[in-house]
C-alpha cells in the first residue's frame, strides 16, 4: 500500500525550498503574486524588482524538479504608465539563462470574465501559463486531456478531397501539417494550448484562488497517480486539494499564517492503494 501524502509548510518558499531533496518533484504548478498586485495580502512586488525577487526561487525550483518533470507558472503582465510592462518577458529570458527551457505557453481564457472598458483598452480575459522544463524530453500524458471532437466533424469528414487524405503542410512554413482523414471515426481529439475555464472556485477566502479545474488539467497532463506536485505559493491550497483527490502526493508552501491554517483545516489525511 502506497500512502499519498500532503505536506504543508509555513514560511518563505525561498527558504523552505532548500529543505526539499534534489530532483524530487514531478510537477510544479503555481501562481505567485503578480507585480504590484495583492498588496493587501502579500505586499506587492514592483515590476522593476520582480525578476530579481523571483530568480532565487527559480533556482531552487530548478534543483528540486525531476529531470522529466514540468514547471507551470501562472503569471500576467500589468499596465504601467499607459503601456504593457515587460517584466514577464524579462523573467522568461532570465529563467532561460538560469537553465530552464521555455517549452510551451498556454493561454487561460477566462470564459466568465466580466466585460469592461478603460480610456484606451478593454478588460483582459486571459492569463499566461508558462511551461518550463529541465530537458527536451519530459513526461507528458496527452491522452488524459483529450476533448470531444465537436459537431464540425459531422459534415467536414463526409466528403474528403484528395488533399484531405495526405499530410498537407502549412503554407506559412511553420512545419505544421494535417491529414484530415486521420479524424474519421474518432470521438475525441487533442486540445489546443488555449484552455477555456471559468474563474469560479469553491474557496472564496483568498484574493486569487485557482479554479479547481486549472491545476486538475495540468496534473492530468503531466503526472500519474503517486507522483508529487509542488505549489510554492499555496494560497488557498486549491492545487493541494485537487492533487489529493487525484491520488498524487503534494507539497505546499505558504508565507501567511492565516492561509496556512486554512489549508491545514481543508486537507484530510488519506491513503490510497495504488495498483
Amino acid at each position: 500500500m502506497l500512502k499519498v501524502k500532503t505536506d504543508i509548510f509555513l514560511g518563505d518558499c525561498k527558504d523552505i525550498l532548500k529543505q526539499l531533496p534534489d530532483n524530487s518533484i514531478d510537477l510544479i504548478i503555481t501562481s505567485p503574486p503578480y507585480a504590484d498586485q495583492r498588496k493587501n495580502t502579500y505586499g506587492g512586488i514592483h515590476p522593476k524588482e520582480y525578476v530579481d525577487w523571483f530568480l532565487p526561487i527559480g533556482k531552487e525550483l530548478l534543483r528540486v524538479l525531476h529531470p522529466n518533470g514540468t514547471f507551470i507558472l501562472n503569471i500576467k503582465e500589468k499596465v504601467v504608465n499607459g503601456e504593457r510592462s515587460t517584466y514577464v518577458l524579462e523573467l522568461i529570458l532570465e529563467l532561460k539563462k538560469q537553465g530552464w527551457l521555455w517549452t510551451e505557453e498556454f493561454v487561460w481564457h477566462k470564459k466568465n470574465c466580466f466585460p469592461g472598458k478603460w480610456s484606451n483598452r478593454f478588460r483582459d480575459a486571459w492569463e499566461r501559463l508558462l511551461q518550463f522544463n529541465k530537458q527536451k524530453k519530459f513526461n507528458m500524458y496527452q491522452d488524459a486531456v483529450k476533448v470531444p471532437i465537436g459537431d464540425w466533424a459531422t459534415g467536414r469528414l463526409k466528403n474528403l478531397s484528395e488533399t484531405d487524405k495526405i499530410r498537407d503542410n502549412a503554407k506559412n512554413g511553420s512545419g505544421f501539417g494535417k491529414n484530415v482523414s486521420n479524424w474519421v471515426g474518432k470521438e475525441t481529439v487533442y486540445p489546443t494550448n488555449v484552455i477555456h475555464l471559468a474563474t469560479e472556485c469553491n474557496n472564496k477566502n483568498h484574493s486569487a484562488a485557482f479554479p479547481e479545474s486549472l491545476p486538475e488539467w495540468f496534473i492530468k497532463l503531466f503526472t500519474q497517480e503517486g507522483d508529487t506536485i509542488l505549489d510554492p505559493f499555496a494560497g488557498s491550497g486549491t492545487t493541494l486539494m485537487v492533487a489529493q483527490k487525484m491520488k498524487r502526493n503534494s507539497i505546499g508552501i505558504e508565507i501567511l499564517p492565516e492561509y496556512y491554517e486554512m489549508i491545514k483545516e481543508e486537507i484530510i489525511p488519506v491513503s490510497y492503494l495504488l495498483l
